[in-house]
């Protein structure tokens, strides 16, 4: 076992070593930290806010609907013998589609014309009898019973040669009608119907269907309440009505790309859906390369009208605290960070429409925004067209629109 002894030479030999570290640190007492453990000012690129006019626009869930509809309905009952067309082709108007079996019309057709040119045989004679009775009724050679027997034979006849005639027209109709044509110019789809398929005339079932899409018409519901509040907007002034400029809507694809041609409004519905509450708008966009098809959903951005003197801020540089209270950090003055409480009015595509908490002037980080704290100096530089806008180094990562941060 160790002796007291040791223990107290040892405490003597601690004692003076700390004294002696001391010492050598008082001795170097105004030398500076290494430079690798100096305060590194953060670079950060700033939006200055300006207060201009804007166009306000919203985004509202469209359907695409061909310009016309022709669903292919047979005419005349019968056996479908052939189909012309190749499915999923365009078709012009007057184009042969299908031949219904022709044979029970062609056979009424004969008939029709046979009686209609039996009838016709008899006229001759029987006009030249009541010509002759005509002659007779004045002398009284003949008796009035039998000039009016005479009279009523020839008018029937007439009428059994007008309804011959519209009987022949019938049967020639019907007997074209097995030849089903297009009814208007435009893509044909699936053919519903086969070669040897029974069909009824006027079925309500399409034996196909041909859908014309250039232009084509998108079809957007809109909340009535949407409505009104717009509405009331633009009689208090606080949005510009333009007609000309909320005529022009234009398309949102579903991969997200802007459709390259602008539509036009046409009409709104007076109709309330009862089950939506919506009014539906109709607009009409030309579609040459028929990019846009028929029951295609798509996104149409419509202009509402123009606001003065609006403060809008990127999406990227708003975060949220923990209360879900938005907020931005902006340069101050002292080339330090604040922090600016927000009051959005609306989110305007990339963009936030600010009703309070920014003024003209302010300078609003937006790249750089992970390395600052409030009250943290800044090496701040502004964005411009000259100023490659994905700022410091690593910012590309932070995409979000709306962020979170642990400031209450």
């Amino acid at each position: 076992m160790l002796s007291k002894d040791f223990f107290k030479k040892m405490s003597f030999l601690v004692f003076f070593l700390v004294i002696f570290v001391s010492g050598c640190n008082r001795d170097k007492g105004g030398q500076q930290p290494p430079a690798g453990m100096r305060m590194i000012i953060p670079k950060v690129n700033y939006l200055e806010v300006k207060s201009e006019p804007i166009v306000l626009t919203t985004e509202l869930p469209g359907r695409i609907s061909a310009f016309q509809t022709a669903p292919i309905v047979p005419q005349v009952s019968g056996v479908v013998k052939k189909r012309v067309f190749v499915e999923g082709t365009d078709v012009k108007k007057g184009d042969l589609l299908y031949i219904i079996d022709t044979s029970i019309y062609e056979s009424a057709l004969e008939s029709a014309k046979a009686s209609l040119e039996m009838a016709k045989a008899k006229l001759p004679a029987l006009e030249k009898q009541f010509e002759r009775y005509s002659e007779l009724i004045k002398t009284k050679s003949i008796s009035q019973q039998t000039y009016d027997d005479t009279l009523s034979a020839l008018q029937q006849l007439k009428a059994n040669i007008k309804l011959y005639e519209s009987q022949v027209k019938s049967a020639m109709i019907n007997l074209d009608h097995c030849y089903v044509k297009a009814p208007i110019s435009g893509r044909i789809g699936k053919s519903f119907v086969t070669e040897g398929a029974t069909v009824s005339a006027y079925n309500p079932n399409p034996m196909a269907e041909i859908q014309f899409f250039d232009p084509v018409y998108v079809d957007i519901p809109r909340s009535t309440y949407e409505i009104t509040k717009l509405r009331k907007k633009i009689e208090s002034g606080t949005i510009k009505y333009n007609k000309n400029l909320s005529n022009k809507i234009k398309l949102i694809l579903d991969d997200g790309s802007l459709y390259p041609y602008e539509g036009e409004l046409k009409f709104n519905d007076v109709t309330v859906d009862p089950s939506t509450g919506s009014v539906i708008l109709r607009a009409s966009f030309p579609n040459k390369n028929q990019t846009l098809l028929p029951s295609m959903y798509v996104r149409a951005v419509i202009n509402e009208g123009v606001k003065q003197n609006a403060i809008v801020v990127p999406q990227e540089s708003m975060h949220r605290n923990t209360k879900g209270e938005p907020f931005v950090y902006v340069v101050g003055k002292d080339g330090k960070v604040e922090v600016r409480m927000l009051v959005i009015e609306r989110a305007m595509r990339d963009k936030w429409i600010i009703s309070s908490g920014l003024n003209v002037g302010d300078k609003v980080i937006v790249y750089g925004i992970q390395y600052v704290r409030p009250g943290m100096p800044v090496n701040a530089e502004p964005i411009n067209a000259d100023n490659d806008k994905s700022g410091v180094d690593g910012l590309n990562d932070n995409k979000s629109s709306v962020k979170r941060s642990n400031i209450n």
